[in-house]
């Protein structure tokens, strides 16, 4: 008998702020601010959304906006992390990096500086609560100027002793070049950040050359389209960049058919590390341990090899030795059980 997915200890690292509400939340935030959402975040199934041209891109974008915008106050932020991180308990995570842009949530919560403070007080508060390990991944907006980039990668840095780990690059990735933003990534590097852009998901395996090339990146979000370019995935296996690996997301937004068509065993047998993610549940209808269960049964990976990407993600991740080793550990119990 296969094992439960939801007891196999792991890493999250590809989670979007919002984007890890959870629905009923978003439905009683909505009526308490009087917000009305479209039938596609209040029927109770994943929106139909086909990201792969503009006008299904814009519409992802849209429902994301009007979801973001019932978040107003602290104490909506701090529920939010709090139910993303019991969400976290559910699926056997441990450890969890979640992905914000506080700028989007600035003008509610005073300011860049507050926005940012008020979200990594959330953090350790629910991770006091629940037990989960938790960071945060400050990520910049491919469709804004890269000096609004900059201005992130500094603050990010600055708050580098209070629980961010990393730096991002979020958005359609068709728009703006990655080398637009390296004077940002490199002020992130600088400063101890691990360099996470998007890049592989919605555009080609370049993209993915982009990010490594013009970012030094240490792990890229996506990733998946550098299953087209034998050369890359060597070079991924080889530089043991991780690609946090999002398949329900991947089917949500186009860029596959059907789950059978997400290239994991492409990626896997290259010896490509991956970190599987949820990326945002609240609009793609799944969290974590179900990307797990759809390498299971779509994929045919075995609990041997499911093990293998669960330590693949806390590898990837900015835990702490003692979560990492920890972690580890529960994976080869899982195992032996």
């Amino acid at each position: 008998m296969a094992r439960d997915v939801h007891l196999l200890p792991k890493a999250h690292l590809h989670l979007h702020f919002t984007g890890s509400m959870r629905t009923s939340t978003l439905l009683e935030l909505a009526e308490t601010y009087g917000v009305h959402l479209p039938e596609a975040l209040t029927s109770g199934e994943p929106p139909k959304l086909r990201a792969t041209d503009e006008r299904g891109w814009f519409r992802f974008q849209r429902l994301y906006d009007i979801a973001r915008s019932v978040l107003r106050t602290p104490e909506d932020i701090r529920r939010l992390v709090r139910e993303a991180a019991e969400e976290e308990v559910e699926d056997g995570s441990g450890w969890l990096e979640i992905q914000v842009d506080p700028t989007s949530y600035a003008p509610r919560l005073g300011g860049l500086i507050p926005a940012l403070e008020i979200i990594l007080d959330a953090v350790d508060e629910a991770s006091r609560l629940t037990g989960v390990g938790m960071a945060v991944v400050v990520a910049a907006n491919r469709t804004r100027h890269p000096l609004d980039a900059r201005t992130l990668a500094r603050l990010a840095v600055r708050y580098a002793d209070r629980g961010v780990v990393g730096f991002g690059l979020s958005n359609d990735e068709r728009r703006g070049l990655a080398r637009d933003f390296d004077r940002a990534f490199a002020i992130a590097r600088d400063g101890g950040l691990l360099a996470a852009p998007h890049g592989g998901e919605l555009a080609g395996p370049g993209s993915v050359r982009d990010c490594l090339d013009d970012l030094h990146a240490a792990r890229v979000g996506h990733g998946v389209r550098a299953a087209e370019d034998p050369a890359l995935l060597a070079r991924l296996a080889e530089q043991r960049i991780t690609c946090e690996v999002c398949p329900a997301s991947n089917v949500a937004l186009g860029v596959y058919e059907k789950p059978e068509d997400v290239p994991l065993r492409t990626l896997f047998e290259a010896g490509v590390p991956m970190a599987l993610g949820a990326d945002d549940p609240l609009l793609f209808g799944s969290r974590l341990a179900a990307q797990y269960e759809l390498a299971r049964q779509a994929h045919g990976f075995s609990d041997e090899e499911l093990a293998e990407l669960a330590r693949q993600s806390v590898r990837g991740s900015r835990a702490p030795e003692p979560v990492r080793r920890r972690l580890l550990a529960g994976i080869d119990d899982w195992l032996a059980s």
